[in-house]
């Protein structure tokens, strides 16, 4: 099955373009019209002003006021295309859906690689600090940002084509991605101005699911690399794009763990190759982002990296640890994998494999993604371990139910040799009661 990119027209007029061209126009500082003190005074930007939701909706109950992600944000990707600000035609790379149970996608991008920023810090922490000598955000032309996306102040959605840009809120903003993995592959920056490292906090985290939410499409997910889990910039943002396909990761089967605070409902992943949790439910987006993001603060500070994925309009959250970076480095990865060049992050993990080679992407089956991914999952032992981890960091009290599973459950269990010993309820002290189901 061939994948065919569909551009979608645009609502934004060329009225309002014309006014942040203008506004843009005659910019002084250091002549590159930078998003640092230098540039900034005087300058204008679009703004996407959200309304805040306290209830979290599905995708198939959310109504979106506008068509945000079409008219808006494809609209001002597209326009940048024009002015030509990307890297490479990501709409030139060939992609296809790989036969198999699980559906991986497979794209060729020969050019990737060669024309992306370096790395430019250790892969072997997660947490380092900012280094304003290093490539960061600030650092990129106000024609790559697309708009400011911010919470509305009076509670209503509104856009403004040619807003101030208020220095000492130190705006989010959503950016273009110039080294695209697809079509309309954005930036959000929480915060730009604040220069945050590589490292989720609850206010970055709870910014990422209300754009998830805004967009109102299962189809638009936002993604997240840790350092040590193939993140190339130590600068706090998340990428985010446009795919009209399920990921295979968001197919793959679950086993309820717990009943969490707030109504969040962690559950484990099953018959799939990287190990990980699924967060989702939740009375508000901010409970499911506070379990969250207490839940990857535990693994920044434990030097555990991961990746996140942000699915179903914001309503499902992946964590997933990995440690294919740690076999690199210890030389444990075979010669066959690293000659695909194929830096396993947070969209290759959810089976959107990015291939560097064409006879990579010729040959790509499902056996040849599981084995890669295969290689980026925790052992079961360490994965159990992890969970414990983070179980105890977010004060949570997990109890054994003896219950017989049914019986998917039992096939699921005697496929993935899950009822071997390994897995162990973990016990800690906490406020909040949870319920573990094997």
């Amino acid at each position: 099955m061939m994948l065919r990119i569909k551009r979608v027209p645009t609502v934004v007029s060329n009225y309002q373009k014309d006014e942040v061209e203008e506004a843009g126009a005659g910019a002084l500082g250091c002549g590159r019209n930078c998003m640092r003190d230098c540039c900034l005074p005087g300058a204008k930007l679009p703004l996407y002003a959200f309304q805040k939701s306290d209830k979290v909706e599905s995708s198939d109950k959310k109504d979106p006021p506008f068509a945000f992600l079409e008219s808006l944000l494809l609209g001002e990707w597209e326009d940048r295309v024009e002015r030509g600000l990307f890297r490479y035609d990501v709409t030139a790379c060939s992609t296809k859906v790989i036969p198999g149970d699980y559906g991986f996608i497979a794209q060729l991008n020969e050019g990737r690689h060669l024309k992306k920023r370096p790395t430019e810090f250790r892969v072997d922490k997660v947490l380092q600090p900012f280094d304003g000598s290093k490539f960061n955000f600030t650092k990129v032309g106000q024609e790559e940002i697309l708009f400011q996306f911010e919470a509305s102040k009076d509670g209503e959605v509104k856009f403004y084509p040619n807003a101030p840009v208020d220095v000492e809120s130190s705006p989010s903003v959503v950016a273009i991605n110039v080294s695209p993995i697809e079509y309309g592959h954005v930036l959000l920056i929480p915060r730009i101005l604040e220069c945050l490292p590589q490292r989720i906090d609850h206010e970055s985290l709870l910014l990422a699911l209300y754009m998830a939410s805004e967009a109102g499409n299962p189809y638009f997910r936002l993604g997240y690399n840790s350092l040590g889990a193939f993140a190339t910039i130590n600068h706090l943002h998340f990428q985010a794009y446009y795919l009209a396909v399920p990921f295979p990761i968001e197919k793959a089967p679950t086993r309820k763990i717990t009943d969490f605070n707030g109504g969040v409902v962690i559950s484990e992943i099953l018959k799939y190759p990287v190990r990980g949790l699924v967060f989702e439910g939740g009375y508000s987006l901010e409970d499911l982002s506070n379990a969250v993001s207490d839940s990857c603060i535990c693994l920044q500070d434990n030097n555990i990296p991961y990746n996140v994925l942000i699915s179903d309009s914001g309503t499902r959250v992946f964590l997933l640890p990995q440690c294919y970076a740690e076999k690199q480095a210890l030389g444990e990865v075979s010669p066959e994998l690293l000659d695909t060049q194929v830096n396993p992050a947070v969209w290759e993990i959810s089976g959107h494999m990015v291939l560097k080679r064409k006879q990579d992407y010729e040959g790509a089956s499902e056996d040849n993604a599981w084995r890669l991914l295969a290689e980026v999952s925790l052992s079961e032992a360490r994965f159990q371990e992890v969970v414990a981890l983070i179980f105890e960091a977010i004060s949570c009290v997990v109890t054994e139910n003896v219950s017989v599973p049914d019986e998917d459950e039992q096939d699921v269990e005697d496929v993935d040799a899950l009822n071997s010993g390994s897995h162990q309820p973990a016990i800690v002290s906490g406020k909040q009661e949870c319920l573990v189901q094997h």
